[in-house]
């Protein structure tokens, strides 16, 4: 705890006038970039700090006082409950609409869809954890519904957060499921859709509605809600889109 409040005092420090941290669920990391870009672009003096990391840590990071002025959550869950307790003073808003993505480093044949996971070659797949991720919670269900999941629980490795998951699955295991917004980073082109990634089947899951709210601060209000306005106007969903997000 010691190591937390000291974090967040030098967080705090740092801001200046027109600066503000935000709280980004790792899904959002590779959109973040040209979307703050694009923000202080348009917002001259006003600058955005994004601090990444799994919808369930950064939720708990807020609840023990982090100065983040907004969360940009994987789902809607983690922001309503800070509203829930007072936290938050507005409800949480959708933003976009996540989607799952089936990811084969090595390439391979995806005609079974998401029951190409039982393949024989497939010696460990990396999916996140539900218990911290919410595209965890979507994959369980998807795997669920396949009727895939008993038979994968030997082999799956868990990544706390979507990130995490795809750093494994590019890496170390055979296959993954992952954020399909991840795959339209300018790191992730040399990976071809339809040989090493295809969308998961959309009919086995719930598209992953995520939220946004506001943290109040003492500094920064303006440039939070000016933040906050973006995230909903035309162009910041066109930059959605492009990184493969619902809207």
């Amino acid at each position: 705890m010691k190591s937390l409040v000291g974090l967040w005092i030098v967080l705090s420090v740092w801001l200046t006038a027109g600066e503000i941290n935000i709280a980004v669920a790792a899904n959002v990391s590779y959109a973040i970039k040209p979307l703050i870009e694009a923000f202080e672009k348009s917002h001259q003096g006003m600058k955005v700090v994004p601090i990444i990391g799994s919808s369930g840590k950064l939720t708990a990071q807020i609840r023990h006082h982090a100065p983040f002025s907004l969360f940009l959550s994987a789902n809607v869950a983690y922001p309503q409950h800070l509203y829930d307790e007072g936290i938050a003073k507005e409800a949480p808003v959708v933003y976009a609409k996540g989607r799952l993505a089936l990811f084969c480093r090595k390439g391979c044949s995806f005609k079974e869809g998401i029951k190409t996971l039982l393949q024989p070659w497939v010696e460990r797949v990396a999916l996140a954890n539900p218990q911290t991720a919410p595209y965890g919670v979507a994959t369980q269900e998807a795997l669920r519904h396949a009727g895939v999941d008993k038979a994968l629980r030997k082999r799956v490795i868990y990544g706390e957060s979507i990130g995490q998951t795809l750093t494994y699955a590019t890496r170390i295991t055979s296959m993954g499921v992952v954020a399909k917004s991840a795959l339209y980073a300018p790191s992730m082109q040399r990976f071809k859709e339809g040989k090493m990634w295809q969308e998961v089947e959309p009919n086995l899951y719930a598209p992953i509605a995520q939220g946004m709210v506001l943290i109040p601060q003492k500094q920064g209000q303006a440039t939070a809600q000016a933040f906050y306005d973006f995230m909903r106007s035309k162009q910041a969903q066109t930059i959605l889109r492009h990184y493969g997000y619902d809207i």
